[in-house]
């Protein structure tokens, strides 16, 4: 029950609701712990230490003092500003036509290029990326075994596996020999900066237009933001010829 006493300090209560609200400002990556009991107590330790505090301040007088006066002020300032810019913002929504019409108007936007899922090995010299062909073409270990056991690549773990990846994601060699290469087939020895890859490539995608459906909330967020942003800066103007002086 949110009207639950859970302290009682200096004759004011804390409320379940109290200490609810209070936890909706702890940082993001501690939400997930807001049912936790022991989480939720040292919560409730932190409210009470600053229900505490301000019954001293309050004792203290120092509500009475300039430096809260200007502080309280200063508050005050932003609070309205904020408040403002979520009436200037507020109630502005973007419909499913807007978005489909944005779709069908900036389609190449939304084209996915062509690409290749593939494996590779990488070594430091030419010769040593020749024999692991060798060994792997006649059959004396796998690719994805000499990857484990040669490659100086961090996915050597996986069996020298990269996934899948596009044009413009890999340097300029390793891309053009592995978009060239027939699936199945081990390619190499490549040279990079890198060194020397063995590239075994294991599927290949064409280039295809995304699904509405698949971006549909992405540009629907991105409409609001500039439909947002566009409203701010109209009212940032008005205000500017009421209020800044010439």
């Amino acid at each position: 029950m949110e009207n639950k006493v859970l302290m009682v300090v200096a004759g004011e209560e804390i409320t379940e609701k109290d200490l609810n609200d209070f936890m909706e400002n702890v940082p993001q990556e501690q939400q997930a712990y807001r049912s936790n009991p022991q989480f939720r107590q040292q919560c409730l330790e932190q409210l009470t230490a600053l229900r505490m505090f301000t019954k001293q301040g309050e004792e203290q007088k120092l509500d009475e003092t300039e430096e809260f006066k200007k502080i309280m002020e200063g508050a005050r300032k932003d609070i309205l500003a904020q408040m403002m810019v979520s009436e200037t913002i507020k109630g502005i929504t973007v419909t499913d036509e807007e978005a489909e019409s944005y779709f069908h108007a900036n389609k190449r936007q939304f084209v996915k290029g062509e690409t290749v899922k593939a494996k590779h090995i990488l070594v430091d010299t030419e010769e040593k990326c020749a024999a692991i062909q060798k060994d792997i073409e006649n059959g004396s270990v796998t690719f994805e075994e000499a990857a484990k056991e040669f490659s100086t690549c961090p996915s050597a773990q996986r069996g020298g596996d990269l996934g899948e990846f596009g044009k413009g994601q890999m340097v300029p060699e390793f891309e053009k020999a592995a978009f060239q290469a027939q699936i199945g087939m081990i390619v190499g020895p490549v040279k990079t900066s890198f060194g020397y890859h063995l590239i075994k490539v294991e599927g290949k995608s064409e280039a295809s237009e995304t699904a509405y459906a698949d971006v549909s909330s992405t540009i629907k967020a991105n409409l609001l933001h500039q439909k947002q942003n566009d409203a701010y800066n109209a009212k940032v103007k008005e205000l500017k010829e009421k209020y800044v002086q010439k």
